[in-house]
């Protein structure tokens, strides 16, 4: 791990539930009496397996920054940090209107990063459905006091279908990821913004491509999407259908790619998948080796594969 380097992942940990019935949350198959029989064995075992792959980033040191997404609550996050005490991490985490109760969650090394603000925006759905916030944790870097923008993302899921799903419900998430980003910029265009998570949609998807306005390093605007490389070569991170999807995505804006400050680290997006992540054998080869299909409990990871990307500090901007 080198002091002039940051890795920065992001994880959609699949339903990282406590055991607990919220009576204002659709929570009640995660608990020892429902449909997933959650009882407090399963979930060490999940935390476990979480840990494992945790530990398994950027060379063995764990990442710098991690973006989490379907964290019930701050309790099960404290629980996966305590677990991580290799590292000083700590967690930025706000409750959101979701109705089964999965939120984004940022933990950082505070060794690394002061936090400097936390805030959230709500992501209005026209049929008046109940959502993710959209996550912005503002973090400084404390030995170059490079500021970082991080925007924590769990879009909408693509429930009956991407046509029934895409308009209108990941288009309002994007509108409101790219108005904080022209608020961020209207400030200052050199803003360092790094916008991570699970969106639902692909890098050449109208609310990727149109309306947050991201595409690859050749064809710019003001925001690049670092997975859109591979996401070509045919990878992704969640396997449907006998199909890859790359709805895990790290985007970055234009200051991170100008040779000042903090920059991105060319073509070091990845894909984590340690060997023993991965499914050996069935119809899913190949795909994460998952804690749940359906009611079926396998004891796996998740059903999506984490993301990284490295970034390094050149010089202080003038």
């Amino acid at each position: 791990m080198s002091e002039d380097t940051l890795y920065v992942a992001s994880w959609n940990v699949e339903n990282l539930f406590d055991t607990e019935d919220n009576p204002l949350k659709n929570d009640d198959e995660f608990t020892p009496e429902g449909s997933k029989q959650w009882t407090d064995e399963r979930l060490e075992q999940k935390l476990e397996n979480l840990e494992r792959v945790i530990n398994y980033m950027n060379d063995g040191c764990g990442p710098d920054i991690l973006c989490l997404q379907e964290v019930e609550n701050i309790w099960v996050a404290k629980r996966l940090v305590y677990r991580l005490n290799y590292r000083d991490y700590v967690i930025a985490y706000r409750d959101s209107p979701d109705e089964r109760g999965i939120d984004v969650t940022v933990i950082y090394d505070r060794s690394i990063f002061s936090v400097l603000n936390v805030d959230t925006f709500s992501v209005k759905l026209p049929e008046g459905d109940k959502t993710r916030y959209i996550m912005l944790v503002e973090l400084m870097h404390k030995k170059s006091k490079e500021k970082i923008y991080l925007l924590g993302n769990h879009w909408p899921s693509r429930g009956g279908g991407r046509e029934k799903s895409e308009e209108p419900n990941r288009l309002a998430a994007a509108r409101t990821v790219r108005n904080v980003v022209d608020s961020l910029m209207n400030l200052n265009k050199d803003s360092n913004i790094i916008i991570l998570g699970d969106f639902n949609d692909e890098p050449d998807n109208e609310s990727i491509t149109k309306i947050l306005k991201a595409h690859n390093i050749e064809n710019y605007n003001d925001l690049i999407n670092t997975a859109y490389e591979k996401f070509k070569n045919g990878e992704g991170t969640y396997y449907y259908r006998k199909d890859w999807n790359m709805i895990d995505q790290i985007i970055i804006s234009k200051a991170l790619v100008d040779n000042r400050g903090l920059d991105y680290v060319t073509n070091s997006f990845e894909i984590v998948r340690p060997e023993y992540m991965v499914q050996q054998e069935g119809d899913y080869k190949g795909a994460p080796l998952r804690t749940f299909a359906g009611n079926r409990y396998f004891g796996g990871f998740s059903d999506h594969f984490p993301v990284a990307a490295k970034f390094y500090l050149i010089k202080e901007k003038k």
